[in-house]
């Protein structure tokens, strides 16, 4: 009918008994902010992913999108590009300072305004912009992480969120847009050391500053090329954004090797409060979309994974706070 979605007929009673009691009890929610990763009674109705494209026209496409992420990356199905260029990410030879935020389903870093942090190559034709680091985990080690690699989860995943700033002003108008996002995505396992970049942000003496929701805390002298492995490939497909509005509009790349964070440093992360400490304690944890269909849609890489000769070799460029993946071999 038309591109709407279906509902089946228990999930519409219980969208239409939960609306219902939406509307006796207390103020009418903000519809742009009306979404959760759980379906759950917190005084108010709060729909999770199966409702996402039901309770709001703008966000239809997260329930008949054919281009929705996250997804499961089968390796088999991952086709060498040995056309892709280096991916390329500078902040200038600047140090990184901004805000980590607990906005009450995420982990966030906001940027300050400078350095201007830039991504650009593999994929992407133009030069993308840094908005916001997020970072989504489990309740549990190895279930975490919203995309997947053969069917196997990671306990956390960090998303680089860019917006394409020759063709957009900022990061909304780039949400709506053709070729507005790319999406930078970096697989977390728990071992017994730790990665640097995420260590500052991950410390006790930070992360207990942003407690509950709204917390916020300043952080500096932050530098972002600490956050890759010293040699990784990528894998990259079309896809959308993992939250309402789950806008078609995002290239996403996938670095091939994953980080470690400690098992304390999970913990910490884990009892992170979604709510202010006036309401009931709830886990930020488990703040991720499930799994999208891939359906047609290609994913390529810079190394191929069925023949190990074929793999990029060498450290990645590390010069005034540029990160440069190794060149793609050429057949």
């Amino acid at each position: 009918m038309g591109g709407a979605a279906r509902l089946s007929a228990p999930r519409a009673l219980v969208l239409w008994a939960a609306l219902g009691a939406a509307a006796h009890i207390g103020p009418a929610p903000d519809p742009e902010d009306w979404w959760t990763y759980k379906d759950n009674l917190q005084g108010n109705f709060v729909p999770g992913p199966p409702f996402w494209g039901l309770v709001n026209a703008a966000w239809s496409l997260c329930a008949v999108g054919k281009r929705q992420s996250p997804v499961d990356l089968e390796l088999k199905r991952v086709l060498y590009d040995p056309f892709l260029p280096p991916l390329r990410l500078s902040t200038g030879g600047e140090k990184l300072r901004g805000t980590l935020y607990n906005t009450g389903r995420h982990v966030s870093f906001l940027p300050a305004p400078r350095p201007v942090v830039n991504v650009s190559g593999g994929p992407l034709l133009y030069s993308h912009r840094l908005s916001e680091l997020r970072l989504l985990f489990g309740a549990r080690d190895g279930a975490g992480s919203e995309h997947h690699i053969n069917h196997q989860g990671f306990s956390a995943e960090v998303q680089l969120i860019h917006f394409n700033q020759e063709l957009y002003g900022n990061l909304s108008a780039a949400t709506r847009g053709p070729n507005g996002l790319a999406i930078l995505s970096l697989f977390v396992n728990v071992a017994s050391s730790s990665n640097p970049f995420l260590s500052r942000l991950l410390n006790r003496d930070t992360i207990t500053r942003i407690s509950y929701k709204n917390d916020a805390y300043f952080l500096q002298d932050l530098s972002l090329e600490l956050l890759f492995p010293e040699s990784f490939g990528f894998i990259t497909y079309q896809g959308s954004l993992s939250t309402p509005p789950c806008s078609e509009t995002v290239t996403w790349i996938l670095i091939d090797r994953a980080l470690n964070i400690t098992s304390l440093q999970m913990h910490s992360l884990r009892l992170l409060s979604q709510n202010p400490p006036s309401q009931i304690f709830q886990s930020l944890s488990g703040n991720g979309r499930p799994l999208q269909p891939l359906a047609h849609r290609a994913l390529r890489g810079n190394r191929d994974p069925r023949h190990p000769e074929r793999r990029c070799r060498g450290p990645n460029y590390r010069l005034h706070g540029m990160v440069q993946s190794p060149p793609t071999p050429r057949l």
